[in-house]
């Protein structure tokens, strides 16, 4: 049988409930013939179990990639992951986020040298994000508007980001106003581009960590493409107790770095001794 086609590299930090919840999405992929690498950020025996407890069961590679807890350090696990993986395409998504079927097969339909794809998410509730069950995500419940209205969502335009209509997924695409960037819970590209502008800067915590490689991607001629309503996740809902300002305010300070220098290459990357 042929290898993997493409490597999915999804980040983790002590969420086992959720993480089991997003096994289950990638168990329902209708595209097979993928690894799945969990970059984890020095979660405790807890996430160490679940995933082998899945391993025996799943019909893809399943890769384990782990560092000693050290704060919120993302980015290293993931240039670890990068230099695990096998595959010449990358997609990127997050523990906390459960794909639709169709999710890595819309990335596989829509890859292209030149170019990253740019996807993103649909926010749950944390009651909704506690309801959903192994069966609501194999049956695709947890994905239709009407059965998260029945268990309280509330009207929105965002939640045509759910819709199933390939005319109004492209044409949504077409007229969002929202930018294509480089998103961690939802972006896939060429592992080339990728190594070649060094991974992630492992300088970077939270906030914008995950743009700053799109940054980087755009000054090499790079473009990006949106699969904002086709490629689909939902996001489970999650408290963020490791945000610190002073995190986001050196993130911010390192990507206008890489905008106003045009920087392509960090110093701070795949490999790096910081």
């Amino acid at each position: 049988m042929q290898g993997p086609q493409i490597s999915v590299i999804i980040s983790t930090y002590n969420q086992p409930d959720w993480l089991q919840k997003v096994l289950w999405g990638y168990e329902c992929q209708s595209y097979k013939n993928f690894e799945l690498i969990i970059a984890d950020d020095g979660s405790d025996e807890t996430t160490k179990n679940l995933i082998d407890s899945f391993k025996d069961s799943f019909n893809y590679r399943l890769i384990h990639v782990w560092h000693e807890d050290d704060g919120f350090q993302k980015t290293k696990i993931l240039n670890k992951a990068i230099l695990t993986s096998s595959c010449n395409y990358l997609l990127f998504s997050d523990g906390d986020c459960i794909p639709r079927s169709d999710f890595i097969q819309t990335h596989i339909d829509n890859k292209e040298e030149g170019y990253f794809l740019s996807g993103g998410y649909f926010k749950l509730p944390m009651h909704i994000s506690k309801h959903i069950t192994q069966e609501n995500i194999i049956d695709g419940n947890c994905f239709d508007v009407a059965w998260l209205k029945q268990q309280g969502l509330k009207s929105s335009f965002k939640n045509n980001k759910l819709t199933t209509s390939t005319f109004k997924q492209k044409l949504l695409n077409w007229i969002t106003p929202t930018e294509a960037t480089w998103n961690g819970h939802n972006s896939s590209g060429w592992k080339n581009d990728i190594v070649t502008a060094n991974g992630f800067d492992e300088r970077m915590q939270y906030g914008g960590e995950d743009r700053e490689l799109g940054e980087r991607l755009f000054n090499t001629g790079i473009k990006a493409r949106h699969l904002r309503y086709s490629a689909i996740c939902v996001h489970l809902d999650h408290a963020r107790g490791y945000v610190k300002p002073e995190m986001i305010e050196k993130n911010l300070e390192i990507r206008k770095q890489t905008k106003d220098q045009k920087i392509t290459v960090t110093s701070y990357g795949l490999g790096a001794k910081n």
